[in-house]
This record gives structure tokens, C-alpha cells and sequence, in this order.
């Protein structure tokens, strides 16, 4: 009885942060979605069997140079692929240093807010629902384009971000590094209660306890992917403390020490690396004081800057972007790159007169309820039940029948 009393204590406590996320989310998401976004995108169908019923679409440059780089671009909640590209600037950093892009898409029918769900043990576990969907996308892109399999890389933002610690766990082997921008640890919630406790409180573990549930979700053993961890201090809907966790976590798989080998400021922002014996920097983590939860960008017409501000992309001064694909070794001249932006690029990208101000920690945050997501529900977001949700979430747990 304790046991369940704190439990309906809890959620209730995450009910009222939830209804202010949802109203928030509910007035910034539409952004994303309308046909004014542009996209570049191409759909691809045909990948395979498709277990987890997602969305693959690619972006191809006109000019690549042999064997290219793959990047595999994972959209946070109420978000679409098309949207999270023109926000986040990696079409045109494909164009410039000459890689194919993969955008698996979540669909409304898996998850009403489009979240991947990276808290449901039947998607996050290896050859098993979105997981095995997103390896799948990959293996058809590798064989259609003729890749570099010792150059696939993975990103993504807030839930994109838990589902890329997802497949940097699971399919180590296919990902030689990884990019997660204001996400969680691999494993950190397989159910709905632990998925909000992780999101708004944090959970605390060792870095073996971490480090092994990466080396349990596969027969893997190395060599691992290497990892840049992203977070906004003020974050309100991921607790910055799960960007220390991932860090312990990857340490650990990686068999590095607890601190930093070295630490600077890159663009007005505290950046921490961790070195190998070899001196190369196998992990790095971005601290970006006072913003909240969303995409970092620099948005302007210079090789350094791109994307376009929006609802969780927020102008800060600094490309995760680029500087994910700078410390992939992504950023190296190529015969035939893009030299400048088309006309299409420039005005997706053209900020004139537009001022970009940090959000508060409560604006609007990416990350769709766990709850929400679990109830698979039809239901436009404005009808949201929340008691419907918080019985659901009990259920779930165990605690009612």
C-alpha cells in the first residue's frame, strides 16, 4: 500500500508538469507538420519486413564521392523527418561534405505524438520492433547506395535521442559513432512509470550497472561506437543529470576513466572529451548553459552555421550539426562538394530580422508522455484524459487492476 501510495503520488505530481507540456506542445507542434515546411526527403519503400511500421525516407546529394558516409536522423516528439531536417541544417551539411541521409519517421498509428518509443522493451531490444525497422532502412541504404559500412553514424533529439542510445546498444557492430542530444541512457525505463521518473527526476546508477546493459543487449564486444552526448542545462522535460548518465554509461562500455581527459569552450559553451590510450577522443559531451530542451543550432549563412530556429530547434549560438559531423571526421573536403548554398538552401536558412531568444526551462518541451504514447489512443491530443492516462500508467505498472 506505501508502495502504491507513493506511486499515485508521483504521478499525479507529473500529471500537472504534463498538462503544461501538452498545452505548450499542443500550440508549438503544428510548426513542424504543415506544408510549409520544405522538405528534401525522398520516401523509400520496400526496406523489409518492417516490424515496428515506420517511415524510411533518405536524402541524396547530387554529388557524393565513393562510398560515402551514412547518417541516420532520428525526429524528437510532434515532430516529422522533413521538419526536423529544415530545423536542424543536415541536408545542407550533406550537400557540403558529401553523405547520404536516413530519416526513419515515426507514425501517428504507433504513437499519437510521434515519439519513437524508446521506453517499450518490444522496440528497443535487438531485431526486435523500431530497432530492427531502423536496421533494416539501414541495410537497404547501405546496398541501394553503395555506403562505407565503417562510416554509419546515428543522432537524434529527445525521443530520437533514447532510441539513438538504442541502436548504439543493440546494433554496436553497424554504428561506428552515435550523437544524443538531449536523451537518456540506453535501458533507462522499459515501462511507463520509469520513463517519467527517468525523464523528470533522473535515475542514478553505476557505471557498470549502465555499461552492462549495453554489453547484454548484443554478443558485441568491441570495438564500440564513439558517442557525443548533447543537453541544455535548463532543460525541464529531460533532466540534465541523464546526459552524466550516458556518460558513465559509454565510459564504462568503453573501458575509459571517470574523468575527462580534457576539457574547452567551443563556441561559449563547456565542452568535456575522453581519450583513448591512442589520444583520440572517443566520447565528448556539450553542456549548453540556459537553454532548454531542444536541437542547439547557429543559425546564418557561414560553413558553420545552419538549420532554421523552431518549436525544440532553438538558436544558440552553436551547430550540434556540425559539430556532431565534425567530430564523426564527417567535415573533410571532397572532389565535387557543394561549395555554396543553392537558392533554395539560402532562403530556408535566411534569418533576417528575426531575433532567436532562449526558451524558459517551461516552455514547451519535445518529449511526448510516456503515458500518452502507451494508451495508443486515436484521440486528438486535445482530448487528452489525464486520469484515463495515470490509471493506464498503474495498470501498467502493476499497481491496479
Amino acid at each position: 500500500m506505501q508502495r502504491l501510495g507513493q506511486m499515485i503520488r508521483q504521478l499525479a505530481h507529473y500529471r500537472r508538469q504534463w498538462e503544461t507540456v501538452m498545452n505548450a506542445a499542443n500550440a508549438a507542434s503544428p510548426a513542424m507538420g504543415t506544408p510549409s515546411v520544405p522538405s528534401r526527403l525522398n520516401e523509400v519503400s520496400g526496406f523489409g519486413s518492417n516490424p515496428g511500421n515506420l517511415r524510411m525516407l533518405t536524402y541524396v546529394p547530387e554529388s557524393l564521392p565513393p562510398s560515402p558516409a551514412l547518417v541516420v536522423v532520428l525526429h524528437g516528439c510532434t515532430q516529422t523527418a522533413a521538419g526536423y531536417d529544415h530545423g536542424s541544417g543536415w541536408s545542407a551539411l550533406a550537400d557540403r561534405y558529401g553523405f547520404v541521409l536516413l530519416y526513419p519517421e515515426q507514425q501517428e498509428t504507433n504513437n499519437p505524438k510521434r515519439c519513437f518509443n524508446w521506453f517499450q522493451l518490444a522496440d528497443i531490444e535487438r531485431d526486435r520492433g523500431e530497432a530492427h525497422s531502423i536496421r533494416q532502412m539501414v541495410e537497404h541504404a547501405i546496398e541501394r547506395h553503395g555506403l562505407d559500412r565503417r562510416r554509419i553514424f546515428v543522432t537524434g533529439l529527445s525521443a530520437g535521442g533514447a532510441m539513438t542510445s538504442t541502436m548504439l546498444a543493440a546494433y554496436p557492430e553497424v554504428f561506428a559513432g552515435g550523437a544524443i542530444i538531449a536523451g537518456l541512457p540506453y535501458r533507462s525505463a522499459t515501462s511507463i512509470p520509469e520513463a517519467f521518473e527517468c525523464m523528470f527526476q533522473g535515475q542514478t546508477r553505476s557505471a557498470e550497472e549502465w555499461g552492462a546493459l549495453v554489453r547484454e543487449a548484443s554478443s558485441h564486444r568491441g570495438p564500440w561506437p564513439k558517442v557525443s552526448v548533447w543537453h541544455g542545462s535548463a532543460d525541464a522535460t529531460v533532466k540534465p543529470m541523464n546526459a552524466g548518465e550516458i556518460i558513465k554509461q559509454w565510459t564504462n562500455v568503453h573501458g575509459l576513466r571517470a574523468e575527462a581527459s580534457r576539457s574547452d569552450v567551443v563556441d561559449g559553451y563547456p565542452r568535456r572529451a575522453w581519450a583513448n590510450d591512442a589520444g583520440d577522443e572517443i566520447i565528448e559531451e556539450y553542456v549548453i548553459t540556459g537553454m532548454a530542451h531542444g536541437t542547439p543550432l547557429a543559425v546564418g549563412n557561414d560553413e558553420h552555421n545552419y538549420g532554421t530556429a523552431g518549436p525544440f530547434l532553438l538558436d544558440v549560438g552553436i551547430s550540434s550539426s556540425y559539430r556532431i559531423a565534425k567530430f564523426w571526421g564527417l567535415t573533410e573536403p571532397f572532389e565535387g562538394r557543394v561549395s555554396s548554398q543553392s537558392a533554395d538552401d539560402a532562403a530556408a536558412r535566411d534569418t533576417t530580422a528575426t531575433v532567436h531568444v532562449l526558451p524558459s526551462a517551461t516552455e514547451a518541451p519535445d518529449m511526448e508522455s510516456p503515458a500518452h504514447a502507451a494508451q495508443r489512443s486515436k484521440r486528438p491530443p486535445s482530448q487528452l484524459d489525464i486520469g484515463a492516462v495515470i490509471t493506464k500508467a498503474l495498470r501498467s505498472a502493476g499497481l491496479m487492476k
